[in-house]
């Protein structure tokens, strides 16, 4: 079985990529589905949520906006809820696995993956990217989104030039949805005839090479 790391920041179309690889065949974990059912309607992380931020739980689950209203801004209580969340989500990502292992290929999707030090975790890395005005311009669109949150999301996150350095492969969402799906089949089509190793090199050597060092 070959694990891909599916990542990128946010508003680049990572999930729009995801669904094009489950769209393919492939089971794709997703770690913010994950969050979501950890953090709902008798989710297992409600208990320890709200012990550690009382008032943004209830019967509905989480109360996302009290959540991150209690965390926005405050990097020690944002630790305080990574450290909740993340091996919660680890264990829900292997058990995924587990179940999914008679495939040839599986996606782990996560949007944090280098902020969180997966590389190693993974067989390779699939990086979702776009151009930045584009970035811009999709994540300004999500309602209730303002410029002063957008600066501070993509302060946390890893800057999408580094991510693509360490990518074994990317993914360019600002071709169109065609060629998108394109580049997602090619890399499945020689991924699961050829493998890691040679999917690599090919990649490394090809026309649109990763930013340089």
């Amino acid at each position: 079985m070959i694990l891909l790391g599916l990542t990128g920041s946010i508003g680049m179309g990572k999930s729009t990529v995801a669904d094009m690889f489950r769209g393919a065949g492939v089971p794709v974990f997703d770690a913010d589905a994950a969050v979501h059912r950890l953090q709902g309607p008798g989710g297992l992380l409600l208990p320890a949520i709200e012990a550690a931020f009382p008032g943004t739980t209830g019967a509905r689950g989480v109360d996302r906006a009290a959540l991150g209203a209690a965390v926005f801004g405050d990097h020690a209580a944002l630790r305080r809820l990574e450290r909740i969340v993340h091996p919660a989500v680890a264990q829900a990502r292997d058990a995924f696995i587990r179940r999914h292992r008679a495939h040839r290929i599986v996606v782990d999707d996560v949007p944090l993956l280098f902020e969180t030090h997966g590389e190693a975790r993974v067989d390779a890395i699939v990086v979702v990217s776009a151009p930045a005005w584009m970035q811009r311009r999709r994540v300004l669109a999500r309602p209730g989104m303002t410029e002063r949150k957008f600066a501070q999301i993509v302060a946390r996150q890893t800057p999408d030039i580094a991510k693509r350095r360490g990518a074994d492969f990317i993914i360019p969402t600002g071709v169109g949805i065609a060629r998108t799906r394109r580049h997602v089949l090619d890399l499945l089509a020689c991924l699961r005839t050829r493998g890691v190793r040679y999917c690599r090199a090919c990649a490394r050597s090809s026309s649109t090479p990763k930013p340089p060092a």
